[in-house]
């Protein structure tokens, strides 16, 4: 069986998926897309030799009697209104992040697929896809270090535009690591403070960089992660944990190390997408396998809102430079599954 797709959003990440399920992964076919601009849509199905049927409003592609399964890849402020829709239509959702743009939305989708009574959405948190991430998260299941007690983490971006604020740290980059860290740890945050080193002579006006987010979870395990959006050199994520027995850290990506000019070097990635490329690859093609088989097993709905309340509290901490509490209700049963 062949999974028919249709993709909202035909941007930059949009037609890198279109791309990669066309003509990378098996077992789908894009057959309708859409986008506010439609001649850049249909420029894009072409570049890439696609018979897609195109339209101007994502509804129609929910609608589409073609369309199996959905992508959202649209501006974000539409993300929430597309997924409630495939809910209503009964149609599997991958929906980049955000998932919503505050908690409540992220909740009313929650709520939306459990009065459905069937698992819809799948966020597009692709790190726990990673290889580095899946072997680090390997070690720490087998308790080859013990308990966790505390994670060093880092998130460095070479460079952001000037349109990146304060905030967007928050909700655009460590939104990664809101979620990633909650399921390497297996545990959601009891609270977060947020401190400000130095201001980096790169940073523009509107932006305080670095930060140092610190977290403390349920199980009292400690977190500090790093934000540094403009820290010159390259990208790089980092993430050690220091267990009751040993320490574990993400590996590096695969690098040559040359020897040359009387220096010992290896190469820094500068961009995310290459970083993650093998990792989006992988999320996707389990997105269509799950969808294809109608029970859906990647990062949740409630993986969404999860990151979303902590990103809340993780701004309220920007602002106010106090420990603030992360107030995420239990989980329900339902997503369990």
């Amino acid at each position: 069986m062949t999974l028919r797709l249709g993709v909202i959003g035909t941007g930059a990440i949009g037609q890198e998926h279109i791309r990669r399920c066309s003509k990378v992964l098996q077992g789908a076919e894009v057959v309708a897309v859409s986008d506010i601009n439609v001649e850049g849509a249909r420029a894009a199905i072409a570049k890439l030799g696609l018979n897609a049927e195109v339209y101007a409003d994502g509804h129609e592609v929910v609608k589409s009697g073609d369309v199996d399964a959905l992508l959202v890849t649209s501006w974000d402020p539409t993300h929430e209104e597309f997924t409630l829709a495939a809910i209503a239509a009964g149609k599997p959702v991958f929906c980049e992040k955000p998932l919503a743009m505050s908690a409540e939305g992220c909740r009313r989708i929650v709520d939306a697929e459990i009065k459905f009574g069937k698992r819809l959405v799948q966020v597009g948190f692709m790190r726990p896809y990673d290889a580095g991430y899946v072997a680090l998260k390997k070690v720490i299941t087998a308790g080859e270090i013990g308990e966790p007690l505390m994670l060093h983490c880092a998130h460095r971006n070479p460079t952001v535009p000037e349109n990146y604020t304060t905030d967007m740290a928050i909700t655009n980059t460590l939104i990664h690591e809101l979620d990633v860290l909650r399921w390497l740890t297996e545990d959601d945050y009891k609270s977060v403070q947020v401190v400000f080193p130095r201001t980096t002579s790169k940073a523009h006006a509107k932006l305080r960089d670095p930060q140092i987010v610190l977290f403390e979870t349920h199980k009292g395990i400690r977190i500090d992660v790093e934000i540094f959006v403009n820290c010159a050199y390259g990208y790089d994520i980092q993430c050690e944990v220091v267990g009751e027995t040993g320490i574990a850290k993400l590996p590096e990506p695969s690098s040559v190390l040359m020897r040359k000019e009387a220096k010992l070097s290896e190469t820094i990635l500068t961009d995310w997408k290459d970083r993650f490329i093998d990792a989006y690859d992988v999320e996707l093609q389990a997105f269509i396998n799950d969808a294809t088989a109608g029970q859906l097993k990647g990062p949740s709905a409630w993986d969404g809102y999860a990151a979303s309340v902590a990103a809340d509290a993780c701004i309220k901490a920007q602002n106010s430079g106090a420990i603030e509490p992360v107030e995420l209700p239990t989980r329900p049963t339902f997503y369990d599954k």
